[in-house]
């Protein structure tokens, strides 16, 4: 999930202020049927499976007016109504160790970590899960104070489901050099990503604006008046089934990665909300999208130094390329 879900969640959340729960209700679509409850309202709210569980838990998700269990096996046009209860203030920052947080380089201008999946980069309206941000600070670093202070230090955003390698700005200095940086797109982003199938070419670029899907708001696509969108991209390893490939991103549009291979029929496993194989995901192990922030390099905003950091893959993802090198999948 991206960050910029925190648009969605605040519709969906409402004012966190507010006196009374918000209510909402969703019909199913027909490429959720046969998913969990749980999976299907994390994406239907954009919001991580974890939290639609605790609101299933909680008893805040019925249908037909009788609470459901996550185990619930969702139908197409099923209705599904949900109370989303009062929380803390969406922007407050929460100081806390966040399970699987790293750092991978801890330089006097920024701090380079590694993210696991389910942690959004800062607080948003809705998002009650754990944070850079917070996590940061909950292992003591003070970052920079530029810009909102909710965003402290955060120059760029990794999607809440996708894990990997994401700088931090520790000083104004830093904060502004790479803020511009990534706004001029000096900097190297390269993703590793397992997509369905064998893309032909098996090296090539998709150039196709994106924008917001017209008949699904939780989701983006490829449309004519969307915003200019190109990835780069080389297949390093095929298994029949799936195949790995390298991204380079040359933008950095929300979701970009898994809708431009998407559009090309070969989406990331596991991702369901854009078509991937049910299972396969399955077989694989897979609960979210293979999607990695691999490697980021960048011009050190003091020196000019050129600084390449990379991120090992996680262990969900490690499992799920272990089945397809072992030709099980």
């Amino acid at each position: 999930m991206s960050e910029t879900s925190a648009e969605n969640m605040a519709e969906l959340a409402g004012d966190a202020g507010a006196a009374a729960p918000e209510h909402r209700r969703f019909t199913v679509p027909e490429d959720l049927a046969g998913s969990r409850v749980d999976a299907g309202l994390s994406r239907l709210m954009d919001i991580s499976r974890s939290q639609a569980a605790v609101l299933i838990a909680e008893g805040n998700v019925s249908s037909n007016a009788k609470r459901v269990g996550k185990s619930l096996k969702l139908a197409a046009g099923m209705v599904l109504d949900v109370v989303v209860p009062e929380r803390r203030d969406p922007l407050e920052i929460v100081e806390e160790v966040v399970e699987g947080l790293k750092v991978l380089l801890d330089d006097d201008e920024f701090v380079v970590i590694d993210k696991p999946v389910g942690v959004a980069a800062h607080p948003s309206p809705g998002w009650v899960g754990p944070t850079v941000v917070g996590g940061l600070a909950g292992l003591g670093y003070r970052i920079s104070t530029s810009g909102a202070p909710e965003r402290a230090g955060i120059v760029h955003r990794l999607d809440v489901g996708t894990s990997g390698v994401m700088v931090v700005a520790k000083t104004e200095n830093a904060y502004t050099a790479l803020k511009r940086a990534f706004k001029e797109r000096t900097v190297d982003k390269v993703y590793h990503a397992v997509v369905q199938g064998l893309p032909d070419p098996l090296a090539g670029t998709i150039d196709a604006p994106i924008g917001r899907h017209p008949g699904h708001d939780w989701r983006f696509a490829v449309i004519e008046d969307g915003r200019d969108s190109i990835t780069h991209y080389e297949v390093l390893e095929a298994f029949g089934k799936a195949s790995l490939v390298e991204v380079h991103l040359e933008t950095g549009r929300t979701h970009q990665i898994r809708v431009h291979f998407a559009a090309l029929r070969h989406p990331c496993a596991g991702d369901l909300t854009y078509g991937a194989d049910p299972r396969l995901a399955a077989t694989l192990g897979l609960t979210r999208q293979w999607l990695h922030a691999r490697e980021l390099s960048f011009d050190h905003p003091r020196t000019g130094e050129r600084v390449t950091v990379t991120s090992e893959y996680p262990q969900d993802l490690s499992y799920a390329l272990e089945v397809l090198e072992s030709g099980n999948a």
